[in-house]
């Protein structure tokens, strides 16, 4: 792969590329105009005028593209002889410019006519090109594109200039492309561009770097032959290039190829310093060791120049761009890689002799700062004394991640300075338990493992009650690493180290660990005990997080032995006793449980504000990825949902990755699967990011999978729904009240077989998917009515019931007893405020009714059902209210006063005017001014009213029987 490689497909640009072809489209009807394309050198925007050029020649217009070079003022319109010469093999544009003389003395092989250009030749070239665009866009629409405009000469300015200015009805879009980071204040093409933006025909498109998810994607899409990336290099390339794509595949090139730095990339970039003058290339050398972002006053002080020679050399520095003023006081490189190439350049004792000095200015805190210099200039005593109190820094800032990094050089530094323990305030054991910390809180509990069973095998047995919280912390990350027979078994190894009385913090932790560990197997008699101990001994020896563990776990308990509706106040109570300590992770598993039992109870209000609360906590202490944090945003969704909020959860859901890597982020991205079906959506590319992660992860498959089976379901695809719901239901335990929804889900795939056969004739075949769905049932009504361990299960939340309800109706209707009873119920069941159910619910109510001959009653419930589905924007339950009103004749019982011929509204008669001339649902929606999802909703009523299955149909029925006619 080299390094310079594009990505096949434009990635991460959908914006970007909208916003050029809109332009397109409005010069295409009539109204020229110009479209500015900035952004940093390997950035894209070669690439982005590119997928607007394919699209331009797709669509037929005259395409023309022109490239300046780096030549200085030597080649007057470069770019232009470049795009003439470039299409002159096209007989029209060959055509104009011959009837042009002026333009042809720009071709390699034209001779012009003779004439001297004299003081009116450019106005006449300009004419010449006004012309020759004009005659070309009375053909056909033209894309003029210039290439590279920060190197354009004065003549090719002013031709911007000038037709940026006067193009104005003739068919034509002009687009530029420069280097913002070229720009610096003094060049020429700078004030050209605050000129033209002033111009309400000229637009501007800034192309930013890329996000971590589109640098994903496209190292993906330009390693063709290798392995794809891994989650190490993705973050390491997106972090060091900063979303830039080129440098992106330079550093991932590198990186395969085993090199620090390209070598190539790494002289690009310096040559624009060494064509400083010699101080300022001092001050740029002293300000690459100070990092991304430069003090004024530090970078003059230790580069060693006076005042007035560093204000001069930071004066030339900053007109080329290499640093950008950031406050009154700073400076930042134009890109991190600039300053990176600089400091590797620097010589060993330079780079060394610049660090100390820089240590040697700073102040104590913050610290993270000095013990990066300090490190680097060899005084490990202050570098490890300012890594400790970095750590602790991060630590009270909410950055986990850079905790554990800091604590983790302390602690490789530990035998290398004289008496660590005075300097760092603490012994190494804590500091070693404070990087376990760190590392749980980042969501990486496999690492904390690590440490603890090391930790474990070098500590003094001497030390009891330190013994109990190693093993009680490795017992926990254990846990949240789903290791949860290894877990119990040393949550009672740390209890049995100390007795019950007096009591200990130490000891109240192991039994609230404990009793956390032994929610997993359901199965204990003495979880209650165990639980109630905890939080007994928790408030006794003063350790509010081991009580606020505790009472999760007995509120949890609780909860599934009867419908205790004080379980609310315990979680609750540990909640707020969790955060009051600082212990998050005790304190967000609190803040799930508590929103989630009251989503269980269908409060969805309270349950709203509750997640709603739980997410911004995340959010303003960076624990969004967190183990709590990634399920909380997924819960918060699902409340929305749920509520028919469907706005809001899209909102939510636009957060959620596509491309994803982490189990945390797969699991988001799964949930947004609920909306994306329930709408219609194409959901190829998100299923094709999560299966691979399905065979690792039985919960992403479960929410993956079983969506994918509705989805299936949806398309009338049953095979494909029971394998999906199959390959769950193979893999989880019978008892989990979650396979409900499963099992409903496979009766509906089940019920949908039976039907078919039983119109197709084939009994055999019915009677084999009604004996599937009883089978199913059974399975359906043993998770809602048994606990793991085999007892009654004494409470099951609200849409646990909605379920089973579905469940007993899907199973009557696979056995042709298609029964309005079961299906009132299953209404019922859900209408504590589960929108999309129950309008869902309705439509097979509405069925059932029909079946019987209740037309009234039946068309009751399926106006009802039609109603929310498209107040919803349910696609798929519109497509299949319509099909059932067609098929039922439940249409001609519905007499809106605003219909027209053909029982259509005056503005289905809009879009079937649009569908008439071959307009897709998102060319519909801008010229109606609505959504695509809406305008998705009303050719569905369309083909239903009409009583035809496709578009072409509807349109020739539109036709032949004059329905769109005033």
């Amino acid at each position: 792969m080299g390094g310079g490689e594009r990505a096949p497909a434009l990635i991460g640009r959908t914006t970007e590329l909208t916003a050029l072809t809109g332009a397109l489209d409005r010069a295409a009807a009539g109204t020229a105009g110009a479209v500015l394309v900035s952004g940093d050198a390997g950035v894209g925007k070669s690439h982005l005028v590119g997928a607007l050029t394919r699209t331009a020649r797709d669509r037929g217009c005259t395409v023309l593209v022109g490239q300046c070079a780096e030549l200085g003022e030597s080649m007057p319109y470069l770019p232009l002889s470049d795009a003439l010469w470039g299409g002159s093999d096209d007989p029209a544009l060959r055509a104009a410019l011959d009837a042009r003389p002026a333009l042809r003395r720009l071709l390699p092989d034209g001779d012009g006519d003779g004439v001297p250009a004299g003081d009116l030749g450019q106005q006449r070239l300009f004419g010449a090109v006004l012309g020759l665009l004009g005659e070309l866009g009375r053909d056909r629409p033209v894309l003029l594109v210039l290439e590279d405009l920060h190197w354009a000469d004065r003549s090719t300015r002013h031709l911007l200039t000038f037709l940026s200015r006067v193009l104005e009805r003739e068919r034509v879009c002009l687009i530029g492309t420069y280097r913002s980071d070229d720009l610096h204040r003094r060049h020429p093409l700078r004030p050209v561009v605050a000129e033209l933006l002033r111009l309400p025909e000229v637009t501007a498109v800034e192309l930013p770097p890329f996000g971590r998810n589109e640098t994903a994607a496209y190292l993906a899409a330009i390693d063709t032959d290798g392995a794809p990336p891994t989650a190490e290099e993705i973050n390491r390339v997106h972090l060091r290039s900063e979303g830039n794509p080129f440098y992106a595949a330079e550093l991932y090139a590198a990186a395969r190829d085993g090199e620090e730095l390209p070598a190539g990339l790494a002289d690009l970039l310096l040559a624009r310093v060494e064509r400083l003058s010699e101080d300022a290339a001092r001050v740029v050398r002293a300000a690459s060791v100070a990092g991304h972002r430069v003090d004024d006053e530090l970078v003059r002080r230790v580069s060693g120049l006076d005042e007035a020679a560093a204000g001069e050399a930071l004066r030339e520095i900053v007109s080329h761009r290499l640093l950008i003023p950031d406050g009154a006081q700073g400076y930042t490189f134009r890109h991190a890689l600039l300053r990176e190439a600089v400091y590797a350049d620097l010589l060993p004792g330079e780079r060394t002799r610049l660090h100390a000095g820089y240590a040697a200015l700073l102040p104590a805190e913050p610290a993270a700062e000095l013990a990066h210099h300090s490190l680097a200039a060899h005084d490990l005593p202050t570098a490890f004394a300012a890594s400790v109190r970095a750590g602790r820094e991060a630590e009270r800032m909410g950055a986990p991640d850079e905790a554990h990094e800091h604590y983790g050089r302390a602690l490789s530094l530990w035998h290398t300075v004289p008496d660590p323990e005075q300097a760092a305030g603490t012994d190494r054991l804590h500091i070693e338990l404070a990087a376990v910390r760190s590392s749980g809180r980042s969501g990486e509990p496999r690492r904390a493992v690590s440490r603890l069973r090391r930790l474990i095998e070098e500590h003094d047995p001497s030390d009891v009650r330190m013994g109990v919280l190693l093993r009680e912390h490795l017992a926990y990350y254990l846990g949240d690493s789903d290791q949860h027979e290894e877990s119990t078994a040393v949550s009672l190894e740390a209890i049995a180290m100390l007795p019950a009385d007096p009591p200990t913090r130490e000891r109240a932790s192991a039994l609230a660990t404990y009793a956390r560990t032994m929610l997993y197997w359901e199965r204990d008699p003495t979880l209650l005990a165990v639980a109630e101990e905890a939080v007994a001994a928790a408030r006794a020896s003063g350790s509010p997080d081991a009580e606020a563990s505790g009472l999760v776990s007995l509120g949890i308990y609780r909860e599934s032995r009867e419908p205790d509706p004080g379980v609310r106040a315990l979680f609750t109570r540990a909640r707020d006793l969790a955060f009051d300590a600082g212990n998050y992770q005790v304190g967000l598993r609190a803040a799930f449980h508590l929103a989630r039992s009251i989503f269980d109870r269908g409060d969805l209000a309270a349950a709203t504000n509750a997640a709603d609360d739980a997410v911004r906590f995340t959010l303003a202490n960076g624990l969004d990825w967190s183990t709590y944090g990634a399920t909380l945003r997924c819960l918060q969704f699902l409340v929305h949902y749920t509520a028919g909020d469907w706005d809001e959860a899209g909102r939510i859901a636009a957060g959620f990755p596509i491309q994803v890597v982490r189990p945390a982020e797969a699991q988001v991205s799964a949930y947004a699967l609920f909306l994306e079906i329930a709408q219609g959506e194409d959901i190829t590319e998100r299923l094709r990011w999560l299966a691979p992660v399905w065979a690792d992860d039985d919960f992403i498959a479960y929410v993956g999978r079983g969506l994918a089976a509705e989805h299936a379901a949806w398309q009338g695809d049953t095979g494909t729904a029971l394998d999906h719901t199959a390959a769950i239901l193979s893999t989880h335990p019978p008892y989990e009240p979650a396979l409900i929804r499963i099992a409903a889900t496979a009766l509906w795939a089940q019920a949908d077989r039976a039907v078919r056969a039983r119109a197709a004739g084939d009994p055999e075949a019915a009677e084999t998917a009604a004996e599937t769905a009883d089978v199913l049932l059974e399975r359906a009504r043993a998770a809602a009515s048994m606990t793991p361990d085999g007892r009654p299960r004494a409470w099951l939340g609200l849409e646990g019931h909605a379920w089973l309800a579905r469940a007993e109706a899907e199973r009557a209707r696979a056995h042709g007893e298609n029964s309005p009873d079961l299906w009132r119920k299953t209404v019922e069941a859900f209408s504590y405020g589960f929108t999309y159910e129950v309008a869902r619910s309705r439509w097979r109510l509405a069925e059932s009714l029909a079946e019987q001959g209740s037309r009234e009653e039946a068309v009751d419930e399926w106006r009802k059902a039609l109603k929310e589905a498209e107040s919803l924007g349910a696609a798929p339950l519109v497509q299949a209210l319509n099909d059932l009103g067609s098929r039922a004749r439940l249409l001609s019982s519905q007499q809106p006063a605003s219909t027209t011929g053909g029982g259509l509204t005056a503005r289905e008669r809009e879009v079937l005017a649009l569908v008439a001339e071959g307009r897709n649902n998102k060319e519909i929606a801008a010229a109606l001014f609505i959504s695509p999802k809406t305008a998705s909703v009303h050719v569905s009523n369309i083909l239903a009213k009409l009583d035809v299955t496709s578009r072409t149909q509807a349109a020739a029925k539109a036709h032949t029987e004059g329905l769109l006619k005033d």
